[in-house]
């Protein structure tokens, strides 16, 4: 792919706020086929576009890219020849032996793209307007909605936070759209008797306790708050807690196998190639150690 369509692939993906790792080799010892500058984008279900390497290189560069995804952290991937640089040697590059028969040795920068966290507040008042301006301060796409405004307009993914202060009996029907939406997590501006009421209403309307279980009511944490100001503050305090909480503890990467005939970690749900043998299924990184295998198991 040309380097413009490229970075205008990358951009669309920005702009439709979907997540995305971009992989760059950024040194190299021959032989290898991927040289310095050489790029792929990898997307959240591990489809890549471009290259940084063929089959000893690819899937190592898409496992780690999705980890990134997961935790939020780039990684220098250091895929090392026989006879190079001995393991552990370079701090801060996570290192893989090199498979391939080249022999040669790659090193990819992978860094993830996650679209900004958004902030979704429904309501108004001064809180409101305060918790609006802190969260643009914070970095977050802040949203803000009035009472009635149709909410499922509003892609809410899991990086969603939203905020209800209508302080009103509308915020038990807001509060009902938007935990039937994937929002990560939801709060409630009220006092603890009010809160705790619409928490009762909408169990006995039959909401989940699963998404229940994402509804802070009241919205904040204690520290206090008495001001419109503090208790925006307390309010986005719970918000970055909750998302660094989420970050710490990400999805469980995919079950992995190893490849008997070079030793590359393979991803089970996605091998190309795998045989049926005593032991259970084999699953191989490319065809050649398939055929090894199979020639010989």
């Amino acid at each position: 792919m040309a380097e413009p369509d490229f970075l205008t692939r990358a951009s669309e993906l920005a702009r439709r706020g979907e997540p995305f790792a971009l992989a760059t080799v950024v040194r190299c010892e021959r032989p290898t086929s991927a040289k310095p500058g050489a790029k792929a984008l990898i997307r959240i279900g591990g489809a890549v576009t471009g290259w940084v390497g063929g089959a000893c290189a690819e899937p190592v560069v898409v496992r780690e890219a999705l980890a990134a995804l997961r935790d939020g952290r780039p990684r220098l991937v250091g895929l090392i020849g026989g006879g190079r640089r001995g393991p552990g040697r370079t701090e801060g590059v996570v290192e893989f032996p090199m498979t391939c028969h080249s022999g040669g040795t790659l090193e990819i920068y992978v860094e993830p793209y996650l679209p900004r966290r958004q902030l979704v507040i429904v309501g108004h008042g001064p809180v409101v307007e305060a918790l609006a301006t802190l969260g643009r301060d914070a970095d977050y796409a802040v949203v803000t909605l009035a009472e009635g405004a149709d909410i499922e307009g509003i892609e809410l993914t899991r990086r969603a936070a939203v905020v209800v202060a209508t302080h009103a009996d509308a915020d038990e029907d807001v509060l009902w759209r938007v935990l039937g939406t994937d929002a990560g997590q939801v709060s409630l501006v009220a006092s603890r008797r009010r809160a705790a009421g619409i928490v009762e209403r909408l169990r006995a309307r039959g909401m989940s306790p699963e998404r229940l279980g994402t509804l802070k009511a009241p919205a904040g944490l204690d520290i206090g708050a008495e001001t419109p100001a503090e208790i925006a503050v307390s309010i986005l305090a719970e918000i970055i807690q909750h998302g660094r909480a989420d970050k710490a503890a990400p999805a469980a990467p995919p079950a992995e196998a190893v490849d008997p005939i070079c030793g590359m970690t393979v991803d089970v749900a996605t091998a190309r190639y795998r045989s049926d043998s005593a032991g259970g299924t084999v699953y191989f990184c490319c065809r050649q150690c398939k055929d090894a295998f199979d020639r010989r198991p």
